[in-house]
């Protein structure tokens, strides 16, 4: 049986994504202006990268910082072009002031998605209740993963949760991939295999030189093997 784990790596661009598939990824996240931790990327930058490689691309539906959902109608509008243009995965995920999840404007974009699969981002780690999101969550069609650290502090924070909600795979609200991020280190993922966790996600940790430098298909398949390691 094979061993092998996702291994998702952020792209800011063409040459991003190239060096990530050559590195061994398995899916990309597409974004722009890692400043404001990750925004939604122009139309014309998906479609370069859907030409250049052809493993699945997960478009970010952000327009702010933050995990206010800010303008809805202009956040679907986006969403329907990168529809239109062939995309059909993305992530999003937006919180009420109050750390509730903004089931308004998170079901309007989902409709536009129109079947499409998607990620909840980390967003879960600012909830109030994350077992409460969870479940408030289960139905919404195409849903198939959180991306999580744990804790809004990082991983090294967050392991004990992951540990326990891994342990709660297949109930109602968790059936969803955890696909951990947010603070990842090699050196957390024996613990995170151990549990049971088999999806990982990196975008610092595929640039060894910093985020103004593109991303090295070395580093990701340092990450590539150590991920599939027993």
């Amino acid at each position: 049986m094979s061993n092998r784990a996702v291994l998702e790596v952020i792209a800011l661009d063409e040459q991003d994504a190239v060096a990530a598939q050559t590195g061994g990824a398995d899916r990309l996240e597409l974004v722009t202006d890692m400043a404001a931790d990750g925004l939604t990327p122009p139309t014309a930058t998906f479609t370069a990268i859907r030409r250049a490689v052809d493993i699945p691309l997960r478009v970010m539906l952000r327009l702010a910082d933050g995990f206010a959902a800010g303008d809805v109608d202009a956040l679907a509008g986006r969403a329907a072009e990168l529809r239109a243009a062939g995309a059909d995965e993305f992530v999003l995920g937006f919180l009420t002031p109050d750390g509730e999840p903004d089931l308004v404007a998170v079901e309007r974009l989902i409709a536009v998605l129109d079947g499409a699969r998607w990620t909840f981002h980390r967003a879960i780690d600012r909830a109030a209740d994350r077992d409460g999101l969870r479940k408030r969550l289960a139905d919404l069609p195409g849903l198939d993963t959180y991306l999580t650290a744990g804790s809004a502090a990082g991983v090294d924070t967050g392991l004990p949760v992951l540990e326990a909600e891994a342990a709660r795979a297949g109930e109602p609200g968790y059936e969803p991939r955890i696909l951990v991020g947010g603070g990842l280190r090699l050196d957390h993922l024996p613990r995170l295999r151990a549990a049971g966790l088999d999806a990982f996600h990196i975008g610092g940790a595929a640039r060894p030189q910093g985020w103004t430098a593109p991303v090295s298909a070395d580093a990701v398949r340092t990450w590539r093997t150590a991920v599939d390691a027993p």
